[in-house]
This record gives C-alpha cells, structure tokens and sequence, in this order.
C-alpha cells in the first residue's frame, strides 16, 4: 500500500524518513484561513485533515496519507507565517519571554480512490518557553531568509534554536510532524487494513 505524505516540507520529509522509508510526497494548496469561531485546536486538525485529502484526491488511487499542520498559539491568538518582515519581526519579538503553545495535527487515512476511510486525527501540543530576543537579533535572523515559510517566523530546528529556552512536550512536533503519534496512527490504520 503506498504511504503519502501531504506536504511539501523538507522538515516532514526528513522527519518522516526517520520511521518509514517507502513514501511519496504529494504537497497539497488549500485555502489556510482560520473560521472566525474556530478555535486554534480546530482549526489545526481541519487543516491536517484537508491536506490529506486534497493529496489523496491527487494521488487518486488507493493509498494511506498522511496529513499534518503546525500552528503557534500565543495566548488563543492563532500566530501563522510572516506577511513580510516587520510582521515576521514583530510575531517573533512578541514571542519573547514568553510561553507559548505549538499545536501539531496529524491525520492519517485510507482513501480507496475515491473515499477517505479509517480517519484518525490527532492533536499534539507542546510548550514551548523563549528568552529574550532583541530587535537586532530578530532582524538579522529574518535576513537569513529561515523565517519565511515558518509559523510565526521561527525554525527551533534552526536559528531560533538560541532563543529557546525549554520545551515542554514534543520536540518533533514543534518541527512539524510528531513522530510517536504518528507511527501509533499509522500502526491502528495498517491494522484494520489487514
């Protein structure tokens, strides 16, 4: 059964490499606009769930997927990637020493070619607590360029490492895939697959 992952990122590829080694990665473009009552946790797993599918529908034909998002709630405020740089540098100032919460959702299902099936959905939230970030610092860091494509605008994989001073959770998650969670998921899909 061909295993696909949904996304494009090279940091889900290298994390999922570290537990299976037979997949496909198919990157999916939906929409990534929160609901104006949706909570950071919905929103999240809604995310992981339609990047699955899209991806699915893509592949279209049988196939377990994996569909995962990462999101930075500072407070309940939902915290995505930088417009440009004074947003990318004011998210990650406001981040600094401070406790905030990296959801991660993963989803993983069958999908027959025509209907996902099987769908198991999990959230995996981490805390994680920054220093002290100056706003030289932050603006050499954005100058990097690391900080583009990341929710709000940090890499703890990367050079936002420096700023880190404890996590309290996953540390795959952070990076964007939990890697416990979703060998269990993949594990309880496989099974009832037979």
């Amino acid at each position: 059964m061909q295993l696909v992952l949904a996304s494009g990122s090279p940091r889900r590829r290298e994390l999922l490499q570290q537990i299976r080694a037979d997949f496909v990665c198919l990157a999916s473009d939906i929409p990534e606009q929160q609901g104006t009552h949706e909570t950071a946790s919905a929103y999240v797993k809604r995310l992981a769930y339609e990047k699955a599918i899209a991806s699915a529908k893509q592949y279209g034909a049988a196939c377990i997927v994996i569909g995962s998002d990462t999101l930075i709630d500072r407070d309940g405020e939902v915290m995505e990637k930088p417009r440009d740089q004074a947003h990318g540098i004011a998210m990650l100032r406001s981040l600094a020493e401070r406790t905030h919460k990296v959801r991660t959702a993963v989803c993983i299902m069958y999908y027959d070619g025509n209907a996902p099936s099987l769908v198991q959905i999990e959230e995996v939230t981490t805390e994680v607590s920054m220093g002290a970030i100056s706003e030289s610092a932050a603006l050499t860091y954005w100058q990097t360029g690391e900080p583009l494509d990341k929710a709000a605008g940090y890499a703890i994989q990367g050079g936002a490492a420096r700023w880190v001073k404890r996590i309290s959770g996953s540390y795959t998650a952070v990076v964007g895939l939990p890697l416990y969670e979703t060998e269990q998921l993949l594990q309880a899909v496989e099974a009832k697959l037979g």
